[in-house]
């Protein structure tokens, strides 16, 4: 381990190529009911063509396109609905069609309704058809051995969707992530408790316990240690018994109770620690026995932003999922950054009439900041900003 300051890109390539050495895990069949948030572990190919036939676009009526000139009268020779099997359309008929009904062998279009003036059992056509017309053809969503969905895809909503119109009731997905969360610092309370002199509420444990799940990973545990270093050694020990990662939030620091980075180091090994970046500089990386660590600052906005940029990649590089690359865009500033800093700053900003206005205060300790904030603004390490300068945003709604 150096003790030189990483880059935050740094940060993450080193962090991700360790999730990718032990990546994936244990692979299991589920219902499609239970798979909505997990990642698949196998490649999806259909087995089937959507739609199965040719069907119908519109309500109209089915014919031969060489039939159906302008002002032809044909007669209706049958009618079919969605679900039905259509007969074979008769030479010189129309065939009165509801929206997705299988096509009649023989025809080759469909008229829509409002273009037909249907007298009894006779229409007469508005408006000339060609083939093709308001016709969904056979396999048009979906072709048969064609792959749909690949291994590594975090499924959603919709991808049950898809899974379910291929005929697929069950997928192989991994395992979620089993994640151990400690929270560190004899000054900590829990939220229902009254505080006394020099404390202050756990605000880190249900933020980062949210995080972890929408993730998709499993909290195993959620304790709390207090500052002291064979307390620390014992938790976590006891962690790493029955997680796939243990995140912890505080004791990463120089401080005189800061015990996190010592006890890794006794128990296993600290990879990184320190990152050019603020907030969240003091963030360590390594493991406890064979099981992978990332401890976190304890200030809220620290332990959020870094969550974000460096254990959300690891967490889907675990898990087996593809690692999403950070999705950035550049909008003019609506602030004045005149001091330029050693780091690069991530500031909790608002975009408001397409120009970024920053929150006043963006102490790491304000979490209402994250809160008010649409996204995070990079300002590079050694760069001051002008209003109406184009600066890189980081919306927050990419996580």
């Amino acid at each position: 381990m150096t003790n030189q300051l990483l880059s935050v890109e740094q940060a993450r390539q080193t962090i991700i190529a360790e999730g990718l050495a032990r990546r994936g895990g244990v692979v299991e069949s589920v219902p499609l009911e239970q798979a909505l948030g997990r990642v698949l572990a196998e490649d999806i190919v259909s087995g089937i063509d959507v739609p199965p036939a040719d069907n119908s676009a519109m309500d109209g009526y089915a014919v031969r396109a060489q039939e159906a000139l302008l002002g032809v009268i044909l007669p209706v020779s049958q009618t079919v609905a969605a679900g039905t099997l259509p007969a074979p359309l008769a030479v010189g008929s129309a065939a009165r069609i509801l929206t997705g009904a299988e096509l009649p062998p023989g025809a080759d279009a469909v008229v829509i309704q409002e273009e037909v003036e249907r007298t009894g059992d006779v229409i007469e056509l508005r408006a000339a058809a060609r083939p093709g017309d308001n016709i969904r053809p056979r396999g048009q969503d979906i072709a048969r051995h064609s792959r749909v969905l690949s291994a590594g895809h975090r499924l959603r909503p919709q991808d049950l969707g898809l899974l379910a119109s291929i005929n697929r009731d069950r997928v192989s997905v991994y395992q979620p992530i089993k994640v151990a969360l400690l929270s560190t610092g004899s000054e900590l309370v829990e939220p229902g408790a009254e505080l006394k002199p020099g404390q202050i509420y756990n605000s880190n444990r249900p933020m980062l316990a949210a995080l972890l799940s929408q993730c998709g990973c499993q909290v195993v545990s959620q304790d709390r240690v207090a500052d002291d270093a064979a307390q620390t050694r014992q938790m976590l020990s006891r962690a790493a018994e029955g997680a796939d990662l243990i995140v912890t939030t505080g004791g990463v620091s120089v401080g005189d109770e800061d015990h996190v980075k010592a006890a890794v180091q006794a128990l296993g090994e600290l990879s990184l620690w320190k990152i050019a970046m603020k907030p969240g500089k003091p963030l360590a990386f390594g493991r406890v026995g064979s099981v992978p660590l990332v401890g976190l600052p304890g200030n809220p906005v620290s332990a959020y932003v870094a969550f974000q940029l460096l254990v959300r990649p690891l967490l889907q590089a675990l898990g087996g999922q593809r690692v999403s690359e950070l999705e950035y865009r550049q909008l003019p500033a609506a602030f004045h950054w005149p001091r330029a800093g050693r780091r690069d700053e991530y500031a909790r900003a608002r975009v408001s009439d397409g120009r970024v206005e920053l929150y006043p205060q963006q102490s790491s300790g304000a979490l209402s900041s994250v809160v008010w904030a649409e996204c995070l603004v990079c300002i590079p390490a050694g760069a001051s900003i002008s209003p109406g300068e184009l600066v890189q945003v980081l919306p927050l709604a990419q996580w």
